[in-house]
């Protein structure tokens, strides 16, 4: 498909790469790039080809958060009706693992959308924030719930409701990036990374990226019986089958996802 504001890819080796195109904007989220984003990821997430998948900007900017013009004149029927914030739930329950790779700006909307992802690559230069409370408005997307449960209350108070912003070095020591590397290479890092996981197992990737979800939303207990459940279901797949006597046999495993 033809976009207007974004970018797609594939590669040969399973990594679908969806990068945000209004470099002049910052790549600014407006309605049209979140309809774009969300219809290019959910493709990829149908393609049984493609088994990883990368979000990214420039090297200025990730996001620099959402487009305050398309906005700023809205009223909250507007708003209501138009209910462009729920794509992001789309975006959330893809089944493939989806990884943010930032530079640059990552705020509000941005900051959102990155933190909507699985994991997180950023290069040095890469500035977290959610400065909403700026122009008399909070995160409405999911910053208050998953920042406060990335990088805790106080924090998240903090960055909140007085505009401080992280570094790339702060943002991996409070657990919100894995990993950090310099503006030069951190898209080629994060594809690496991409690309190793696409050599996995599909099921068990899907299975284990829903368990690791079920921790993050549920308790223990319904956590673990999921785990549990997902575990016994993989010993149907032609997958572990494949897997184990590989293991057995010392050869590289031929994945099918079934």
């Amino acid at each position: 498909m033809t976009y207007e504001t974004i970018l797609t890819e594939r590669t040969d080796d399973g990594v679908g790469i969806v990068r945000l195109n209004r470099p002049k904007q910052l790549n600014a989220l407006n309605a049209t790039v979140m309809r774009e984003l969300t219809d290019a990821l959910l493709e990829f997430d149908k393609d049984d080809a493609i088994r990883c998948l990368l979000i990214t900007g420039d090297d200025r900017a990730f996001a620099a958060g959402a487009d305050i013009k398309e906005m700023a004149a809205a009223s909250a029927v507007d708003m209501f009706t138009r209910d462009t914030i729920s794509l992001w739930d789309r975006v959330t329950k893809l089944t493939k693992p989806l990884i943010g790779v930032v530079s640059g700006w990552c705020l509000g909307g941005g900051m959102e959308l990155a933190m909507a992802c699985d994991m997180l690559v950023a290069s040095e230069s890469a500035k977290f924030g959610q400065p909403e409370v700026t122009i008399g408005v909070i995160p409405g997307a999911g910053g208050t719930q998953r920042l406060t449960r990335a990088v805790g209350k106080a924090l998240a108070m903090e960055m909140i409701l007085n505009n401080r912003t992280l570094t790339a070095a702060e943002a991996a020591n409070f657990g919100l990036v894995n990993r950090i590397y310099p503006v030069e290479s951190y898209f080629a890092e994060a594809l690496k990374l991409a690309q190793d996981i696409a050599k996995r197992a599909p099921l068990a990737v899907r299975l284990a990226k829903e368990a690791i979800n079920k921790a993050f939303e549920t308790g223990l207990s319904e956590g673990i019986d999921y785990e549990r459940r997902a575990f016994y279901f993989l010993f149907a797949s032609e997958d572990q089958k494949e897997g184990m006597t590989a293991f057995v046999e010392k050869r590289d495993p031929q994945w099918k996802g079934k």
